[in-house]
């Protein structure tokens, strides 16, 4: 059974920086695998797709962090990261990685999610 454990959440001030990881448990891999990023801001039902990287490496981001956060994966070590630098007050959110998507890479269609890490940015 696949199992994502997210990480490095926090509290941290505007213009600052976190980087957040994902450690996928129960897959032989993921170097095929696609992942991705979203988060659901306080009061908000949708949860909003950040980045995501799919099987070939590629790579896109959510208009409002292109510039400021990076997706990667450590296909070694099974654990994707997002690094978020020049945070702002609208990041504040739940945090969720996602692996194994079934239509956009956007989409919060993925097949396996984790339980989420909260950052909170104060201005």
């Amino acid at each position: 059974q696949v199992q994502l454990v997210e990480s490095g959440g926090g509290s941290v001030q505007a213009g600052g920086s976190l980087r957040l990881s994902c450690t996928v448990f129960g897959y032989a891999g993921t170097r095929y695998m696609s992942m991705s990023w979203f988060r659901q801001a306080p009061g908000k039902e949708r949860r909003e797709g950040v980045a995501a990287i799919d099987s070939a490496g590629m790579t896109i981001y959510a208009d409002s962090v292109k510039g400021r956060f990076t997706i990667s994966k450590d296909n070694a070590k099974k654990i994707l990261y997002l690094q978020m630098n020049s945070l702002k007050p609208d990041d504040t959110a739940m945090y969720y990685c996602a692996a194994v998507r079934r239509s956009g890479m956007l989409d919060p269609t993925y097949e396996h999610w984790g339980q989420g890490t909260q950052v909170t940015v104060s201005s």
